[in-house]
Order: C-alpha cells, then sequence, then structure tokens
C-alpha cells in the first residue's frame, strides 16, 4: 500500500531505512539546518522501520514544523513502539493508516476468483500474513516465528511484562474462548493474575494490533447483555500458532469460532479500507437469544449471522427484529466475498441468504 502511495512521486522521494545504524544516528533530533541538507529537493520523506530511531518522534515534529512542503511518510512493523513514540509529538498533525495482514479482496485480486476460493480453507488456518500466503510450504513455520518475535518481543519489550509465561496463557486462554463472552474474572482466576492485570494486558495487546474488543449492543430492552465483551484476533493463523494447532478444517471442532473471527477481521479491513463510518456489535440477551455480528451505520442496524455449513438454518431473534428492525443476512461459504468484498457489502444492498 505504501509503495503504491509514492509510486507517483518516487522521482521526488528520499526513502530511508531505520534499520541502518547510520541512518539511525543521523535522523535522530537533527536540526533543522541538517535536515534541510538531508531532505534537498525532496517533497516527500518516506522513513521505513522508523521505529528503530530513538526519537523518531521529535524529528518527525521539526519537518512537519518547519518544512511544510515537505510529505513525511512513517512506516514500522512495530505499530506499538512507532506509536509510543510519536504519540505525544505528533498529537493532532499526523494521519495513522493501519496496515492489516492482507486482505481476503486484496489476495483474491492477487490470486483470482477460483484459486482463491479454493485457498479459502487455509487462510482459516494460516491466516493472511505476506510472508504467509507468499510461502505456503512453510506456513506453519513463518507463523511460530511470528507469533514469536512479533507478540512477545514488542509486548514485552514495550509493555514492561516481565512474565512471558503469563502472556502466553493469556493469549491460549482467550484463543480457547474465541467467539464467546470473555469474563477477565475468569481469565484472571484460570492463569493466576488479578483481573486488572488481565484488562492491561489484555488493553497492551490490542494496541499491539493481536487482538480487538467486540462490545455487546443494546438499546433499551431490559434483558440486554450491556456490558460484556468478546475478543478476536486479528489474524486466524496467529490464534491458530498460540495453540499449537494447524489441524486440518474437517478435524476440527472450532470451525464455527474460526470462520467468525475471519469473517469479522475481515469485515474490519473491509470498512477501515474504504472509509466506511461504523460502529460493530454482538448481541445477546440473558436468555440466549444471540446475533453473531450488528454492524450500525448512522440509523441504519444491520444484523448477521455465520455459518460454515450453508445448509445449516440459522434465526434471528424476534426480540431483537421486532425492536430494532435490522437488515438481517446470514453469511455462509456461498455469499461471504459479497461481506468482505468491495463488489459487494451492504451499500450494495447485500442481503444474502434471509433470516429463517
Amino acid at each position: 500500500m505504501v509503495g503504491k502511495l509514492i509510486q507517483p512521486y518516487l522521482h521526488e522521494t528520499l526513502i530511508l531505512d531505520g534499520d541502518d545504524p547510520n541512518i539511525a544516528v543521523i535522523m535522530n533530533r537533527p536540526n533543522s539546518e541538517q535536515l534541510r541538507s538531508i531532505i534537498g529537493r525532496n517533497r516527500v520523506v518516506f522513513i521505513e522501520e522508523a521505529q528503530e530511531i530513538p526519537e523518531i518522534g521529535l524529528t518527525a515534529k521539526i519537518i512537519v514544523d518547519h518544512f511544510k512542503n515537505v510529505q513525511l511518510i512513517l512506516s514500522g512493523s512495530s505499530s506499538f513502539d512507532l506509536s509510543e513514540k510519536t504519540q505525544e509529538p505528533l498529537t493532532g498533525r499526523k494521519w495513522t493508516f493501519n496496515l492489516w495482514p492482507v486482505s481476503w479482496e486484496e489476495w483474491q485480486n492477487h490470486s483470482g476468483f477460483v484459486k482463491a476460493g479454493q485457498d479459502l480453507e487455509n487462510r482459516l488456518l494460516f491466516g493472511c500474513y505476506p510472508d504467509v500466503l507468499m510461502n505456503p510450504a512453510d506456513q506453519q513455520i513463518i507463523l511460530k516465528e511470528l507469533a514469536s518475535s512479533y507478540l512477545y518481543r514488542d509486548v514485552l519489550m514495550f509493555a514492561k511484562i516481565k512474565k512471558p509465561e503469563v502472556l502466553i496463557k493469556l493469549l491460549q486462554a482467550l484463543s480457547y474462548q474465541l467467539g464467546n463472552e470473555v469474563s477477565y474474572n475468569e481469565i484472571a482466576s484460570l492463569i493466576g493474575l488479578d483481573a486488572k492485570t488481565v484488562a492491561t494486558y489484555i488493553d497492551i495487546l490490542e494496541k499491539a494490533f493481536v487482538i480487538y474488543k467486540l462490545p455487546a449492543f443494546s438499546g433499551n430492552l431490559r434483558d440486554e447483555i450491556k456490558t460484556n465483551r468478546k475478543i478476536y484476533f486479528y489474524d486466524n493463523g496467529i490464534r491458530n500458532a498460540v495453540i499449537g494447532n494447524f489441524n486440518p478444517v474437517q478435524l476440527r471442532n472450532d470451525i464455527g469460532a474460526l470462520w467468525e473471527n475471519f469473517l469479522l477481521s475481515e469485515r474490519l479491513k473491509f470498512n477501515q479500507y474504504h472509509r466506511i463510518e461504523s460502529a460493530s456489535f454482538f448481541w445477546r440477551t440473558a436468555q440466549q437469544q444471540e446475533i453473531d455480528y450488528v454492524e450500525k451505520s448512522n440509523e441504519r442496524i444491520l444484523a448477521f449471522q455465520f455459518k460454515w455449513n450453508e445448509k445449516r438454518k440459522a434465526k434471528f431473534s424476534k426480540t431483537f427484529t421486532t425492536n430494532y428492525d435490522p437488515e438481517t443476512t446470514v453469511v455462509n461459504k456461498q455469499n461471504f466475498r459479497e461481506f468482505i468484498m468491495l463488489t459487494g457489502g451492504y451499500r450494495q444492498g447485500f442481503k444474502g441468504q434471509e433470516s429463517i
């Protein structure tokens, strides 16, 4: 994506690599005159792995303040570290773009409709990180390395978590509760921490783009669950690497949870990449009536049930449909593309399989 952004301006772009020790020294708090010499006549400055420059936030602030005609782009493989270093100096002066693992839309455009469809089960198991997609023979090895270096190095180092085994236990507990409501008290009891520490660690993992929370939807109905949350992984492959389970789909008892996690993470990419303003929820009552996914945009409410097996029927709670008058859709293997691609989605009235 960054390559596409700067492609038209390559002839006037200065590209620097923060992994280069010399660049890390040169770009660590230079004064404005030094920066003038470094930037020269370039109109775009693109710094890769910017988090490797100790005080990149202050350097970026000088560029933004003193070089009004220069567009600065910072990228990094450690979003947690880069965000921490730029948050205060650039507050109110930056646009943040999240580059998620490859989206289904991108993958299908690259590999074609038929091949992408044939690859669906692999994506449920191994996810969509670029190295994984480009090296199918080494998917498990790559994911184990990603889970180790990406999760533990970044989160442990920058969040100052001293016991990696506790973080591993937390991630495993969240993995096994995929698709279910998460109780911080239950998790705390399970891994031997207090609930406040669990909440802190989960917030850190969310900031590091490992997991994200899906809150409960509620209006004015007495029996609605209002404060609970579900937790999902941004990538199926990372989730499966955490628990060390890459068994084929046919041998798994968690295929429903994998399907749900895949669809929600892809919907998140779809909405963000296409700048669709919406809020995401699940819905449940004390009587166990449930909607897998609810999306609200302005006053429009969309309700979705997810079924891996297209032959399985799905019902939408009359309590929900009567009180909120949503548009309802069942998403399965036959129609999932309309849920997660630009050619479908609610902007074009996607209805898919109607509620039963």
